[in-house]
């Protein structure tokens, strides 16, 4: 898949890594603070990766059906689109927070873009992974069935995206059997171990960044937001 998203003007986005777990009110606080901030004027476009202690979370189509086990984990509604998530260890969320008013004001092809940077991510590290009409994500196909490896949740406001992506990169992946994820039955989830593809969280990161500027243009090191 090509696909770029690049901005009309030469600005370098921010890129940064907690080391340590996240809590996810803290996240989503410090996302729409950052997202004013680039819709005023007074910050640049970010993109902060982290991991986050187990939780679910629910987006604006989530059905409470969809939530099978609701004393597991800790379940948080989000104002991103799509249905119910899970996040926790070994599993590498990127938070997006773009200017779309500088890419161009297109919020679907904004979506494929994202579903490019992963795609091209996964393919750095050996993976094979697709889009599918009408499912948001990315996909692997696995002999008869397909397994979603990434998710794609994000919100706009004033232009300016904040949520983003989650790649499995070595999850527990039966804490995903607490929901039904995205509303889909049918399909399965997969990470890269799982995968049988050894790769470390640090080598996903790398692939990720040198895939996200081939799609949403460079970047530059930035401390963590303050927790």
């Amino acid at each position: 898949m090509s696909r770029t998203f690049l901005r009309t003007d030469p600005e370098l986005v921010e890129w940064t890594k907690s080391a340590a777990p996240v809590d996810y009110p803290e996240a989503v606080a410090i996302m729409e603070a950052r997202a004013s901030a680039i819709a005023d004027g007074t910050a640049r476009e970010l993109v902060w990766l982290l991991e986050h202690r187990p939780l679910y979370t629910a987006g604006v189509s989530a059905k409470p059906e969809d939530l099978l086990a609701p004393d597991r984990f800790p379940v948080f509604k989000s104002g991103r689109g799509g249905r119910f998530t899970y996040h926790g260890p070994g599993q590498r969320v990127a938070y997006v927070m773009l200017d779309l008013r500088a890419r161009g004001r297109d919020a679907k092809s904004f979506v494929m873009s994202l579903e490019a940077w992963v795609i091209g991510a996964l393919d750095s590290l050996g993976v094979a992974a697709e889009t599918r009409c009408g499912r948001v994500g990315v996909w692997v196909e696995r002999g008869p069935r397909e397994d979603k490896i990434a998710a794609i949740g994000v919100k706009l406001r004033r232009w300016v995206s904040f949520h983003g992506i989650s790649l499995n990169v070595a999850p527990d992946l039966t804490h995903f059997t607490g929901i039904v994820p995205c509303g889909i039955t049918e399909h399965g989830v997969t990470s890269l171990a799982d995968l049988g593809v050894p790769a470390s969280m640090n080598e996903a990161d790398m692939a990720l960044r040198t895939a996200f500027e081939a799609v949403f243009g460079p970047t530059v090191d930035s401390p963590p937001p303050v927790v």
